[in-house]
C-alpha cells in the first residue's frame, strides 16, 4: 500500500517526503498506509515506517460531506497536547499539518499506542466477569477524571464557553440536521421542541463545567487487558469541548447496552451485555459518588445524546449515499436514526 492506494492519503511518497522534511523518522521513501477500520466519522491510518521504528497514527477528516465546523484536526491536535502526561492518558501528538495537497486534507500525526479495541460481543469474549466488572469501574473513573480536570492548568481556556453549553448544543445539532437529513424523519421536529422545552435550569450551587469528550464510550478507548484491565489511551477527541459534563455522561449511558438489549441500536453496540459489565444505573450511581453531581435529570441527557447521535448517524448516512465512506458496516447507521428519536421521546416521556 505505499502506492498511496489507500481512500483518503492520495500519495503515501508525498507524505513520506512530507516527514522527512519535517524530522520525523520514517524510513527510507514512503510509509506502508493501512486504514484503522471501525470508525464512522474522522479516518484513522497506521503508518509503518520502517524496520524497528514505532508506527505512527494519522487523523484526518472523512471523505465528502464535511459539515461546517466540524472534524478540525488543530483543534483535536489542542486537546491532545493539552492532555498529554496529564492524569487522562492520550497518544502523544507528533505533529499537524493543515496544508490539504499533502494527503488531500488536514491531518496529524501521534504516536502510536498499545491496546485492545472492544466494539462488539467477541471482542469481549477475551474478558472473564471480574475483568470486565472492573473496566466498568475503569470506565465510568475515567470519565469523572476527565470532567474534574483544571482546564485552565493544562492550557484550555477558552476552548469553549460552559454558559449555555446545551441550548448552543441544541441549535447546532439542528443546524447539522439540516444540512444532512435525507429523508423526512418521523419525531424529528417534535423532539426538539420537548428538548428546547425541557433544558435544566443552571443552579448556581451546580458544580462548574468542564472538559467533555463529546463521543465518550468503550470504544473510544484503548484498552490492556490483564487481571486488571486498564485504560491506556481515551482516543478520538473531535468533538471535545469545555461543556456540560452530564451531557457527556447521558451520551456515554445511551452507548453503553445492557443485558437483553443487544440489538436495539443495530450498531453491534453490544460489548457490555457480557456477563460481569456493569448496568446503566450501577455506572450513574457510582458517577453520582464519584463527583457528587445532582443526576436527577439525567434521562432528559440521555434523550439529548440520542438526539445528538442521531444527527450524527444521518450525516454518516449521507456519506453513505453518496458513496464517500470507508470501510464496512456504514449501511446500519441510517437504520439506527428513527430508533434513536424514538428512544429519545421514552426517555423524555419517563421523566
Amino acid at each position: 500500500m505505499a502506492d498511496g492506494g489507500v481512500p483518503g492519503v492520495e500519495d503515501a511518497a508525498r507524505l513520506g517526503s512530507w516527514l522527512a522534511h519535517h524530522g520525523i523518522p520514517a524510513g527510507d521513501g514512503a510509509p506502508v498506509v493501512r486504514l484503522i477500520g471501525g470508525g464512522r466519522s474522522n479516518l484513522t491510518y497506521r503508518l509503518d515506517v520502517g524496520p524497528g521504528r514505532a508506527p505512527l497514527i494519522l487523523r484526518r477528516p472523512p471523505l465528502g460531506h464535511v459539515l461546517p465546523t466540524a472534524h478540525d484536526m488543530a483543534r483535536e491536535y489542542r486537546v491532545l497536547a493539552a492532555l498529554n502526561g496529564t492524569a487522562v492518558p492520550v497518544p502523544r501528538p507528533v505533529a499537524l499539518c493543515e496544508d490539504p495537497s499533502v494527503v488531500g486534507a488536514p491531518f496529524y500525526l501521534m504516536d502510536y499506542v498499545a491496546g485492545a479495541v472492544l466494539r462488539t460481543s467477541e471482542d469481549a469474549g477475551v474478558l472473564a466477569p471480574g475483568q470486565a466488572g472492573l473496566l466498568s469501574e475503569r470506565f465510568v473513573e475515567m470519565l469523572a477524571r476527565i470532567h474534574g480536570l483544571d482546564v485552565e492548568s493544562v492550557g484550555l481556556t477558552g476552548f469553549g464557553k460552559p454558559e449555555g453549553y446545551l441550548e448552543r448544543q441544541l441549535a447546532r445539532w439542528q443546524r447539522q440536521w439540516e444540512l444532512s437529513a435525507t429523508r423526512a424523519m418521523p419525531g424529528y421536529d417534535d423532539l426538539t421542541r420537548r428538548l428546547a422545552a425541557g433544558l435544566p435550569a443552571v443552579s448556581a450551587a451546580a458544580p462548574p463545567g468542564g472538559l467533555v469528550h463529546g463521543d465518550y464510550r468503550l470504544d473510544n478507548m484503548l484498552v490492556v487487558l490483564g487481571d486488571e484491565p486498564r485504560i491506556s489511551a481515551v482516543v478520538d477527541w473531535e468533538m471535545s469541548t469545555l461543556g456540560d459534563p452530564l451531557a457527556d455522561l447521558g451520551l456515554a449511558l445511551v452507548y453503553w447496552t445492557n443485558p437483553g438489549e443487544q440489538d436495539w441500536l443495530a450498531l453491534a453496540a453490544s460489548v457490555t451485555t457480557a456477563p460481569g459489565f456493569a448496568t446503566r444505573e450501577q455506572l450513574t450511581a457510582r458517577y453520582a459518588r464519584i463527583t457528587g453531581r445532582d443526576l436527577s435529570r439525567i434521562g432528559y441527557y440521555m434523550a439529548f445524546g440520542c438526539f445528538k447521535l442521531a444527527v450524527v448517524l444521518e450525516g454518516i448516512h449521507a456519506r453513505f449515499l453518496q458513496r464517500k465512506t470507508v470501510g464496512e458496516g456504514f449501511e446500519r447507521e441510517g437504520q439506527a436514526v428513527p430508533v434513536l428519536i424514538e428512544r429519545a421521546h421514552r426517555m423524555l416521556d419517563a421523566e
